[in-house]
């Protein structure tokens, strides 16, 4: 049996020593590379869970109007406003009896006022020849 103790000597050519530095040492960068590596996924997780959450807010909030409304939204919102308060002001001209006319539509009716007028004639001349039984 081998006795050893603090005194013991061992011989080793220096080569085998180098070997098990440089292994040591390409061991160790390894390790810490991979610690890099997986802390960069890490922070990366969480910046794109971070973002997924805002996203996520953002899809819900929104649609609703909690978030506020785009510039072209507000916009349109004064425009449908004020077509509506147009839209009331007919109405209630048109049921009081003042519809405001302009002269095409003047000029379109008074041609459909002659054109019925012209066929009732016709059709009452045909009605004639029928009840009479001249041609």
């Amino acid at each position: 049996m081998a006795k050893i103790s603090d005194d013991t000597q061992v011989a080793m050519p220096i080569r085998n020593i180098i070997s098990i530095i440089a292994g040591v040492a390409v061991a160790t960068w390894a390790y810490f590379g991979i610690v890099e590596r997986i802390n960069n996924i890490e922070t990366e997780q969480t910046l794109m869970h971070s973002d997924l959450e805002k996203n996520t807010e953002f899809r819900i909030k929104w649609p609703r109007g909690e978030m506020g409304s785009l510039p072209a939204d507000a916009e349109q919102f004064m425009l449908i406003e004020h077509v509506a308060g147009q839209l009331e002001k007919l109405v209630s001209e048109i049921e009081s009896g003042k519809a405001p006319f302009d002269q095409q539509q003047k000029l379109t009716l008074e041609f459909y006022e002659t054109r019925i007028s012209k066929l009732e004639e016709a059709i009452d001349k045909l009605k004639d020849k029928m009840v009479n039984g001249k041609d």
